[in-house]
């Protein structure tokens, strides 16, 4: 079992992938294979409405976004972290789901889910709402609503305990309804 964890934050060694890893780590302890992926280290290009994919089921933009769609394809459980940014995901959050709608023929159907939003004080409901109407929108299964975890220095986050507590669960969560199917 593959469980693929993205980093939405801008920031290298960031809060979020903080979080992100402590959930990778919790599916980890369940015997999933785990993969890391920085979005930050990578270069996304904005949907361009072409429509092309919907004629070929392929995403025409050569961009760093092509190797990401094997990833999350061959990926039985998906962790998105993501910065919260006035009180919604951050920049590179929106386009990666902007650009999985080259997918939404069903490619990520099944697929469990959940998200992880970190805010340095408040906004992590309304990131989570959106990144579970992702989920849906792509017949994903989130295991629960999101992880909150919170943190306004650099590393912070670490003396989150609900929130690290959290992502491990839902790390655990993930591998756990994977191996029962």
């Amino acid at each position: 079992m593959r469980v693929l964890g993205i980093v939405c934050s801008p920031r290298k060694e960031s809060n979020t992938e903080i979080v992100v890893r402590e959930a990778l780590a919790g599916a980890a302890e369940k015997g999933a294979d785990t993969e890391l992926l920085l979005l930050s280290e990578l270069n996304i290009n904005p949907c361009k409405a072409c429509e092309e994919c919907a004629k070929t089921g392929v995403c025409t933009t050569q961009d760093d976004m092509q190797p990401i769609y094997a990833k999350l394809a061959s990926a039985d459980g998906i962790i998105i972290g993501t910065p919260v940014y006035f009180w919604t995901v951050s920049a590179q959050t929106k386009l990666l789901i902007d650009r999985t709608y080259a997918l939404r023929s069903g490619r990520l159907a099944d697929k469990v889910c959940g998200g992880i939003a970190v805010a340095g004080r408040r906004g992590t409901t309304s990131a989570l709402s959106l990144m579970n109407m992702f989920f849906l929108g792509q017949g994903m299964r989130p295991v629960s609503n999101g992880v909150s975890a919170y943190a306004s220095t650099k590393g912070g986050v670490r003396n989150d305990e609900r929130g690290m507590s959290s992502a491990r669960d839902l790390g655990r969560k993930i591998a756990e309804t994977i191996a029962k199917e």
